[in-house]
């Protein structure tokens, strides 16, 4: 996507200066970067805070040492003499997107596993506007954390990341990268050891019983962390009531209404899916298992786009997500498409709109909505541009496009505790923030047009990051 003018040539001013000095970020790094500089205003841009309110324009943002310094309208900040100065006029500048269900992990296609991502993935989160993520479930997590450090340091690009463990589960995972565990001890095990090696969080799964996710629980809230969860073999109420954090995908994965549901087993997938299909969301029991979410201070994360990739004719085809796939894993997932549509069991769009009317009535209840893109599935929710899909998905369920935005920001921040710092555009907040062609209130597509992505004052160039990715995806 093209910047404007002024954009463009302050960008070529900005890494003609760049210097050590300005940044402590590797060569490599640099090669992303169109603003180093120590102070950088951009001034007469629309600016959607985060917060769910209307957006404000013409205002100018003040970037110093990596914070927001000033904030206003551009009649009033006034611009620092040692300032780069840009031209935002006509486009807009929302925060940093803090994405809730990543993965370094993407299909392989044919057997029971999924190749690591870790050159590729970061890139592309980063381009797209991810300035935080957290990888909901790991299957390689000496890579994820060690992942996590580099980009800590500095030496490659991407997230600030929140680096799950292995995924807490029982017999019967999807990859045989899974672990097994059988009982509760085996799961307060696994959680000590990755929290000694760096794991930052956690996720339960599906096959995991009720007596070794309570012992995962309390071991995990014991280091201070949190632990998230696909479940299956235990109901999203019962495992609210065990203190669960977090619940992945909502009501499409919630097992406790399928009739007949025993103790620590995951039902038939087609007769849980058509008990959440025939479920009344205005009924008492699905009014129950909300309230008892929100009364448990348990938050949900929103994954449409996965879901929506697993419709026949949905989503748009894109080249740029062809482009960035590997030969292979294109043609994997171009054949797992004709595959859904000819499916007899194949997913419709009143499936995913049942999803839809979930989140809305779970946050008009006062549930905590979170989202992220989950690059699993038949592989059409790529890192990052499942994400932008998601954006646009939230406004189809029905939310405004300044909620979308909020569920992908503050929302995100607030779970991690991270508000003060990240999540919304205010003065003292770092500068993590995404610049976009247009007005994503009017056209909510326009989170597409990423021109820049600034992650603590740094400005990335979103296409530079796409092209050295492109054809990666799938391989590394």
């Amino acid at each position: 996507m093209r910047p404007p003018a002024p954009l463009a040539l302050v960008a070529l001013l900005a890494i003609a200066s760049f210097s050590s000095a300005q940044n402590p970020l590797t060569p490599g790094i640099q090669s992303f970067v169109s603003f180093g500089d120590p102070a950088i205003a951009i001034t007469h841009l629309r600016i959607i805070d985060g917060t769910g309110t209307a957006p404000k324009e013409d205002q100018t943002v003040v970037i110093r040492a990596g914070r927001i310094a000033a904030l206003g309208t551009s009649a009033t900040v006034t611009v620092p003499a040692d300032a780069r100065n840009v031209n935002g006029t006509g486009d807009t500048i929302y925060p940093g997107l803090v994405g809730m269900h990543q993965h370094l992990f993407y299909p392989s296609g044919g057997i029971p596993m999924y190749n690591e991502q870790a050159f590729s993935a970061p890139r592309l989160y980063l381009a797209c506007g991810i300035t935080t993520m957290r990888t909901g479930g790991s299957l390689e997590p000496y890579t994820d954390i060690n992942v996590k450090r580099l980009i800590e340091s500095g030496a490659i690009p991407g997230p600030d990341m929140d680096a799950t463990g292995p995924y807490i589960q029982g017999p019967g995972g999807f990859s045989i990268q899974m672990p097994v565990l059988k009982t509760p001890e085996d799961a307060r095990k696994t959680v000590e050891y990755w929290v000694s090696q760096g794991s930052t969080s956690f996720k339960a799964y599906m096959n995991i019983s009720h007596d070794a996710l309570a012992a995962a629980i309390q071991e995990v809230h014991r280091h201070g962390m949190k632990i998230t969860g696909h479940l299956c073999s235990v109901g999203f109420t019962e495992a609210a009531e065990l203190g669960i954090d977090n619940l992945e995908h909502g009501l499409l994965v919630d097992s406790e209404f399928t009739p007949g549901k025993q103790r620590d087993i995951c039902p038939d997938a087609r007769a849980s899916g058509a008990a959440v299909e025939a479920l009344d969301l205005k009924g008492p029991e699905a009014q129950r298992m909300i309230r008892t979410l929100v009364d448990h201070h348990v938050a949900v994360t929103s994954t449409l786009s996965v879901f929506e990739a697993m419709i026949p004719g949905r989503p748009p085809l894109e080249p740029r997500m062809l482009e960035a796939m590997s030969p292979e894993a294109a043609r994997s997932y171009l054949a797992a498409k004709e595959r859904a549509s000819a499916s007899p069991n194949r997913r419709t769009v009143a499936w995913l709109k049942k999803e839809m009317d979930f989140e809305r009535a779970f946050v008009k209840t006062g549930g905590l909505l979170l989202a992220g893109c989950d690059p699993t599935g038949n592989g059409g929710a790529l890192p990052g541009f499942g994400d932008q899909r998601n954006l646009e998905l939230l406004v189809e369920a029905g939310f405004t496009p300044e909620e979308a935005i909020r569920i992908y920001s503050l929302n995100g921040a607030q779970y991690l505790g991270l508000e003060k710092e990240i999540g919304s555009i205010a003065v003292g907040k770092r500068a993590d923030l995404v610049f976009v062609e247009g007005n994503p209130v009017a056209h909510i597509s326009d989170v597409e047009k990423v021109t820049f992505v600034f992650k603590r004052g740094v400005g990335y160039d979103p296409a530079k990051l796409i092209a050295s990715a492109d054809g990666a995806v799938g391989i590394h």
